[in-house]
């Protein structure tokens, strides 16, 4: 049989169609525009969610046998806010997880509700991104909106929705809600009740390789496929991405180079980092992780080459850069803020170090190295809790740069491991289809079948003690910043 994932994405929906064995038939990918109304904000029409996922759906089916589909998953943008009314229409633009609005919503729930209460419910705490603070910035600033919720959805759930026509959610996508008691995967009612929303507004919560429904008829004629085909829960975009990559299992890691950055570590066991700088979450095999996540990483060389240099071609720009460790430039990628580790959502953006002679392949240089290095300050937390790391995978858009590839291998000193497939999500989508469907008896058993590796990028020793250097140099830069980034916001 045939399985279809989903990954619904900040900017397009990539589809993919996977047979039983893991061998990928067919992938089409359809965009969809993002809409910033003021600085810091993020939004998008979910609507246009639905209308290009279904376009996506017919091209992915065309030509082939679509009697043979048995089942269609997701992996999703996580905590972004769609609110449904008691018809089912969207009430607003959803609010993305990227958006940074919510600082004074995000500050009431650290402060006067408290960083230990909110752990203790949910096993994180708030941050700008996470979808309980973006309601509470609905009840505070669109109360007439707030007073039509009926449900509330994350984006990939209305992508199921719309399919199924069941309201669900899986235990990944609602870990980053700060509605979620992630150690006891259910809807925590003392977050509810801080956040003035009824448990009723809240989908169904299941295991993410579960069936939630089937294809609605009129869609199932519509697609050519039968109605019989199962529509599965899926999983938040990095739990998606790490089945996907075969980062299942205690101790697993994978590197997502994606718009976002994240690290995950996948564990058998449920833990909390102290200081909550890293996310607590359940993972999409039936275990937990542990994420640290960066608001712009990819997305942050997609500025610098479309917008400022202007200039579609990547490859001829990386290959100016031959000074590996040596760079007198640093970056910090915070173009949207920062979740991991800082929490702030005033952190920008910053270049330093620039002189007369900073040429434009430094520049390039210093944004690959920013990100590479602001995913090592996830990896230090991670160490810190004594948690060892001995090499990871890698997957996403700036995964596919041999360049950058190998400054992450050497700025955190271990083998990156490269996947046969870098699809990530929605190739994480096809395989939990795959397993709800029967294929396979659990997602460990999919992800030791399907997933093979194709190369390593070892780090260098001499190499790795430059970036050591650098590295120790570019996380005193934020803390020299961080009033001056608070001042400026105001």
């Amino acid at each position: 049989m045939n399985y279809i994932g989903i990954d619904l994405g900040t900017s397009a929906v990539k589809l993919l169609l996977m047979e039983g064995s893991g061998k990928i038939l067919k992938i089409v990918s359809r965009e969809y525009p993002i809409c910033f109304p003021k600085p810091g904000w993020s939004e998008q029409n979910p609507y246009d969610w639905f209308t290009q996922s279904m376009d996506g759906l017919k091209e992915l089916l065309d030509g082939t046998d679509r009697s043979l589909v048995a089942g269609i998953s997701f992996g999703g943008q996580m905590h972004g806010l769609v609110a449904l009314d008691d018809k089912d229409e969207v009430i607003r633009p959803a609010i993305l997880w990227n958006d940074g609005r919510t600082t004074k919503e995000c500050d009431y729930l650290n402060q006067v509700i408290g960083k230990e209460r909110l752990s203790a419910y949910t096993a994180n705490i708030s941050f700008t991104g996470f979808t309980a603070p973006k309601v509470l910035w609905m009840k505070n600033n669109e109360p007439e909106n707030f007073a039509k919720i009926h449900k509330i959805m994350l984006p990939k759930d209305y992508l199921a929705f719309r399919l199924s026509g069941n309201y669900s959610t899986d235990v990944s996508d609602a870990s980053g809600t700060l509605f979620f008691d992630v150690k006891n995967r259910c809807w925590s009612e003392e977050m509810c009740e801080i956040c003035s929303i009824k448990t009723s507004w809240l989908p169904k919560v299941y295991e993410s390789y579960e069936e939630v429904g089937t294809l609605l008829p009129e869609l199932a004629k519509e697609l050519g496929v039968s109605d019989q085909v199962k529509i599965v829960a899926g999983a938040g975009d990095n739990a998606a991405a790490a089945v996907g990559t075969g980062t299942v299992g205690d101790g697993a890691c994978n590197i997502s180079l994606g718009t976002s950055g994240t690290v995950f570590i996948s564990s058998d066991k449920f833990g909390v980092d102290e200081n909550n700088a890293l996310h607590s979450f359940d993972h999409a095999d039936g275990s937990y992780h542990l994420m640290g996540c960066m608001l712009s990483a990819a997305s942050c060389n997609k500025w610098w080459m479309d917008d400022i240099i202007g200039t579609k071609d990547y490859g001829a720009e990386q290959e100016n850069i031959t000074k590996l460790g040596e760079n007198h430039v640093f970056f910090l990628p915070y173009l949207m803020g920062e979740r991991s580790p800082h929490n702030d959502p005033n952190a920008r953006g910053t270049f330093i170090g620039l002189t007369m002679d900073t040429t434009r392949a430094d520049m390039t240089q210093a944004v690959l190295e920013g990100v590479a290095f602001a995913l090592r300050d996830s990896f230090e937390v991670a160490r810190s809790l004594g948690i060892h790391i001995a090499r990871t995978r890698i997957c996403g858009g700036g995964a596919k740069s041999p360049l950058w590839k190998k400054i992450v291998a050497n700025v955190l000193n271990i083998p990156v491991d490269i996947p046969e497939n870098e699809q990530g999500p929605s190739m994480g989508g096809a395989m939990l289809a795959a397993v709800a469907c029967g294929e396979y008896p659990t997602v460990r058993d999919a992800a030791e079948t399907i997933v093979k590796l194709t190369d390593t990028v070892e780090p260098e020793p001499e190499l790795a003690a430059k970036y050591e250097e650098r590295y120790q140099k570019f996380r005193k830069i934020y803390p020299a910043c961080r009033d001056l980034f608070l001042e400026l916001a105001k």
